[in-house]
């Protein structure tokens, strides 16, 4: 297309435009800037014996109508002779620029010869060093403050998920610069950023309306010449004014109406933004509801925002929060802990409090584990009680008597033990509950070997000439069961030196317990106990295995190898279910162990005696166990 040449046929008056220009909002500021001026005139307090007067020259969007306006200010009016002026009443103090930058620079090309300030309507243009020293004031707020408000109110209604259009001049550039860091860094993002040629004549703006149609309602208009407004201005002589909201209202016979609903006061350090939401109309195609400018949905609480790479950041995927986490607002980037003493709920978007837990005497489990110690001690004692009764006759004389006693006393007590692991924890209840378990059982344990060494030492001793029989009698025994217990006490007594047990709270073990228990202090120290135990437990086995078949009066080693087994199946299966358990389980599993291995050795040692002593007392004598010793000899 080839460009329209430049005539020097005619004076530049009286060149006429060809289309017609209209452009509504600087004819607004046309108005404003007259109404201004005439009521300073009319005010004697503000500018006391001065006149102000002005020349309003079209630029229309022109350069070369730029530089002719510009030079008929300093020119005698009605005629343009550059560089000469003889009306002098007329006093030049500076000049109004035009709404864009380059508008300014081509005004500033010319005015800074003559050191004459220039007033803009928007920021102060970059100019380069030739025009460094010219002066600028601005006569709405700064631009950065429109943008200020825009994010605002961007932010305000959740508009996470915008378009750009900018015009492709200084203003778009600069708002492109300014603006998009801004929005980034808050998290907003963009579908698109388009540029748009720069629009001079009214059809283009009726193109880009009909373009832009479908799009928001709601704008931003610098409302500084508001009546009643506070105008100042700051040291910069940048004008310090505040913004108005303004809700467009269309109708269908295409007329509107403006409508004010909330504002943007500078004059405060926050920039207060306030909106009234109840006042706004939203447009038809919204249903009167609040439109939703999102790249995604909104996260609901238990859920955080995960990024999905490359797609802006505010496009996300919603993740349930991790176990032991929440989430209680919308749009988390990550979830968090609760407190200590607090757990997530099933939704895992509030922290409710814990539930204190330990093994108490007052609920089922308690009471049933309690029930059964009782009930094991007790009979416990009954056969003991029978025992002493009869205390002479062959089958409780029969493997040394005083064992017997022993072994029955031990078995009276480890029960009991158990009442020290159940109820709130306490000091004393922490540092002996192991310790006493420990001791007792091992006393019984080195009782049963004890018995299960006599039985093989007594078989021995028949031989003629074994020199066995030195070692036959109560005194072996009895130093068996005293070493062997004293082994398990220097243990126990080496743990509460070093490391002893003590009250604690464990948050997290269980997700939903504040669990009470006895902090073992050193775990190391108590697998020892277990190991002793344990070490005693298979001897004993070994023992009474190989003694199980030799001939005596009552040959207690069969009924000692099956307790023995029994015993060690519990201690074994013991260790991998203690540890795989938490809380108060923990604890109901060493309880169960304890009177499982208790009842064992009861029931399989003794209740063939107590068979013979309540149901067949007739087979309580000497004779029918001289007859049965030689039964099995045979």
């Amino acid at each position: 297309m080839r460009a329209e040449l430049t005539s020097f046929k005619h004076h530049p008056n009286e060149a006429v435009i060809e289309e017609s220009v209209v452009l509504t909002k600087n004819y607004q500021h046309v108005l404003a800037l007259a109404f201004a001026v005439k009521q300073i005139n009319e005010n004697s307090h503000l500018l006391p014996n001065v006149t102000l007067g002005f020349h309003i020259y079209d630029t229309t969007f022109n350069t070369k109508q730029t530089y002719h306006a510009t030079l008929k200010l300093l020119s005698t009016s009605r005629r343009l002779i550059p560089n000469y002026k003889c009306d002098t009443w007329n006093n030049l103090v500076a000049v109004v620029g035009g709404l864009e930058s380059e508008t300014s620079l081509h005004i500033a090309t010319i005015i800074q010869i003559y050191n004459i300030p220039q007033v803009t309507y928007g920021s102060a243009p970059d100019m380069s060093d030739e025009f460094k020293g010219l002066s600028f004031y601005q006569m709405v707020p700064n631009e950065n403050f429109q943008y200020t408000g825009i994010l605002k109110l961007l932010l305000h209604f959740r508009w996470t998920w915008v378009g750009i259009i900018t015009v492709e001049d200084d203003n778009g550039e600069r708002f492109e610069q300014t603006m998009l860091p801004m929005l980034w860094k808050n998290g907003i993002c963009f579908d698109f950023i388009k540029k748009i040629p720069k629009m001079t004549y009214f059809n283009d703006y009726f193109n880009l309306i009909q373009l832009m149609w479908k799009t928001f309602d709601i704008v931003m208009e610098s409302k500084a010449n508001t009546a009643g407004d506070k105008i100042s201005f700051d040291h910069n002589g940048a004008l310090e004014a505040g913004f108005d909201i303004v809700n467009w209202i269309t109708f269908p016979n295409q007329s509107f109406l403006r409508v004010k609903v909330g504002k943007v006061n500078l004059q405060t350090p926050v920039k207060e933004f306030t909106i009234n939401e109840s006042t706004i109309t939203w447009h038809i195609g919204f249903n009167q509801t609040l439109p939703i400018s999102v790249c995604t949905d909104s996260c609901h609480s238990g859920y955080h925002k995960k990024r999905i790479e490359g797609v802006p950041f505010c496009c996300h995927d919603c993740i349930p929060c991790p176990e032991g986490k929440i989430s209680n607002q919308k749009d988390m980037n990550d979830c968090f802990w609760c407190p200590e003493d607090r757990h997530p709920n099933e939704d895992r978007d509030f922290c409710t409090p814990k539930v204190v837990s330990f093994l108490a005497f007052e609920e089922p489990l308690g009471i049933s584990l309690v029930t059964c110690a009782l009930s094991c001690s007790l009979i416990t004692a009954l056969v003991l009680v029978a025992f002493m009764k009869y205390h002479d006759t062959p089958i409780v004389k029969a493997n040394n008597r005083n064992l017997t006693y022993l072994l029955l006393l031990s078995l009276l007590l480890c029960p009991l033990c158990v009442l020290l692991f159940i109820g709130r924890p306490w000091i004393l209840g922490c540092l002996f509950r192991q310790t006493a378990f420990g001791i007792i059982f091992s006393m019984a344990v080195s009782s049963v070997l004890a018995k299960s060494v006599t039985v093989v030492l007594a078989f021995m001793a028949t031989k003629p000439g074994s020199k066995m029989r030195k070692w036959v009698g109560k005194r072996l025994a009895n130093t068996i069961v005293l070493s062997c217990s004293l082994m398990q006490a220097g243990i126990c007594a080496i743990w509460l030196a070093t490391s002893p047990p003590f009250p604690d709270v464990d948050m997290h073990s269980v997700t939903e317990e504040i669990i009470l228990e006895c902090n073992e202090g050193s775990v190391t120290m108590f697998y020892c106990v277990l190991g002793y135990l344990g070490f005693l437990a298979i001897v004993s086995f070994t023992v009474a295995f190989f003694a199980r078949k030799l001939p005596d009066s009552f040959n207690e080693a069969k009924f000692i190898t099956f307790s023995m087994l029994i015993f060690c199946s519990v201690w074994l299966s013991f260790v991998p279910t203690y540890l795989s358990t938490k809380g108060k389980y923990m604890v109901a599993v060493e309880i169960f162990s304890i009177l499982s291995s208790s009842f064992s050795l009861l029931g399989c040692i003794f209740s063939p005696k107590c068979y013979i002593i309540v149901l067949r007392p007739e087979l309580n004598n000497r004779e029918q166990l001289l007859r049965k010793k030689n039964l099995n000899t045979i």
